[in-house]
């Protein structure tokens, strides 16, 4: 599944490529900083403008809506021409696999599902790959780039409800509320992996017994199809009521953790301590710094398909190196 990194023929996409998603998403990272430092003045000038009739011209006013187009406009174009560049990229490690697959595949045909292995979960693979490792990568630059953000702007507040004095309250906040949120999705979405896989194996098995079914008339007939089929109906009715549950947790934890800065904030601000624009870019600044802490609570349903993608084809090539290590055997017998 890696020898695109290792294969000379794939070198240069590999290295270079990796090279520069990396820049392009540090890059965007940065305009977020300078977007986020742009809600802190405009929502300043805001209340100001709100609080004190004409102490803003309408010309100063326009210019910061200027300001974040111009800045927005560059945030876009980097994001759509990196994202067009990483699906290339993810691309060509897909065909990195198939080709290795192509050169096995008179072995490879021999095992059960090789097809279902070969076309679809290369492509899965692929898929989330690209999702999760641009997820990824944005989310520990995020984290690298807006922590002492929050760790400056967190200065001011040092009380949290029921707790009393703390320094950089809102730091350790996001910290333990978004590690908090990870342990316990992890411990409800336990079992997911697992039943996933199975969804794969038995929906593998149908299609099968489908495919050859089209040749031979024996192996279409209704009674084997009929209990493959209600096996595949069982296991995903199981999945139901795992997801359903788990859903249940993550978006209650979700939904909760909309006010949990503002209730954090909530004694700085009825003292009246902080102005407007500053709620606006420490909460943002949250938001990112608490965003990239749940990497793991938001991809968890994506990771659990990886993982079982994972586990099919990393059983393919087992197989495939072990039908080759018996070759050998053989030829050095002979």
């Amino acid at each position: 599944m890696f020898k695109f990194f290792t294969q000379k023929q794939w070198f240069l996409w590999s290295i270079f490529g990796s090279i520069f998603i990396l820049i392009s998403t540090w890059y965007q990272v940065q305009l977020d900083v300078k977007i986020n430092e742009w809600f802190g003045d405009f929502y300043d000038t805001l209340q100001k403008a709100l609080t004190t009739p004409n102490s803003v011209s309408e010309s100063e006013f326009i210019g910061y809506l200027f300001t974040f187009a111009k800045i927005a406009a560059l945030w876009i174009l980097i994001a759509v021409f990196t994202g067009f560049f990483t699906s290339h990229w993810v691309f060509r490690w897909r065909t990195s696999m198939a080709n290795y697959y192509h050169e096995q595949w008179l072995k490879a045909r021999l095992t059960e599902g090789a097809s279902q292995r070969v076309q679809e979960d290369t492509l899965k693979f692929a898929r989330i790959m690209e999702g999760l490792g641009t997820g990824l990568l944005d989310s520990i630059m995020t984290l690298v780039a807006f922590t002492p953000i929050l760790w400056g702007l967190s200065k001011k507040i040092d009380i949290l409800p029921w707790i009393g004095q703390v320094d950089h309250a809102l730091v350790w906040v996001a910290i333990i509320s978004a590690l908090g949120g990870t342990l316990v999705l992890a411990a409800v979405g336990i079992k997911l992996p697992g039943i996933e896989y199975d969804i794969q194996k038995e929906e593998a098995g149908y299609r099968k017994e489908l495919v050859h079914g089209e040749d031979d008339p024996i192996r279409a007939a209704p009674p084997t199809i009929g209990q493959l089929y209600n096996r595949v109906r069982g296991i995903h009715y199981k999945s139901y009521f795992h997801y359903l549950y788990f859903n249940t947790v993550k978006w209650s934890y979700f939904q909760g953790m909309v006010i949990v800065p503002y209730l954090a904030l909530a004694p700085t601000i009825v003292t009246g301590a902080i102005t407007l624009g500053f709620v606006q870019q420490i909460t943002r600044a949250f938001g990112r710094v608490e965003g990239s802490l749940q990497y793991l609570v938001k991809s968890w349903s994506t990771i659990v398909e990886l993982i079982s993608v994972w586990k099919r084809l990393n059983e393919f090539e087992k197989k495939l190196n072990s039908q080759n290590n018996d070759l050998e055997i053989s030829d050095a017998i002979k």
